[in-house]
């Protein structure tokens, strides 16, 4: 695993960097060799936050945690990290296991006069709902307006200045995030 440790508003002791590499050493046996973690440990007022970014198969796991301890913020950032890992393996696993069955009893069905099972709940989240949006092109500051009337958490809008598609979010500490496609 390739980990880098960052500090804001805080110089990273080498104590603590050990302590995050040991932490992390107990999930690296769900990663490869070249995933790329990344740890960012920060200092507000009165809290010290551990943030971890995973990069791995094309997928980002992340995780935020505060305490009044920077040892236990990493402690539970990594908690937390482990957790999601865990519960995609799993869900991973139920998709292949639900998948064999499915071929299995599509056959059977298939034999006995095409009877079909129906009526089954799958306890997944699934789409409920879609929704199509005209893509105005607009600035950022057009679209946090527009975001706000609405009254959402987020906003997908065309952003005007370099013809993209882009996506605004309102963070946990009232600011904003901009997300831009790389192409």
């Amino acid at each position: 695993m390739n980990v880098q440790v960052r500090g804001k508003n805080i110089d990273v002791t080498p104590s603590l960097e050990d302590h995050a590499h040991k932490k992390l050493s107990k999930i690296a046996k769900f990663f490869e060799d070249d995933t790329e973690i990344q740890v960012v440990l920060a200092v507000t007022r009165e809290e010290h936050v551990a943030e971890m970014t995973v990069f791995f198969n094309s997928m980002i796991l992340r995780s935020e945690e505060s305490s009044g301890d920077m040892y236990s913020s990493i402690d539970s950032a990594i908690d937390k990290i482990e957790k999601q890992v865990i519960k995609h393996r799993e869900k991973l696993n139920q998709r292949l296991r639900q998948g064999a069955t499915r071929q299995i009893s599509d056959q059977l069905a298939a034999e006995q006069l095409g009877v079909k099972e129906e009526g089954k709940e799958e306890s997944e989240p699934k789409v409920v709902r879609t929704k199509q949006i005209l893509l105005k092109p607009m600035d950022v500051e057009e679209a946090i307006l527009q975001m706000n009337l609405l009254g959402h958490d987020f906003f997908v809008f065309n952003n005007a200045e370099t013809d993209t598609v882009n996506v605004l979010y309102q963070r946990k500490d009232g600011n904003y995030g901009l997300i831009e496609p790389e192409l």
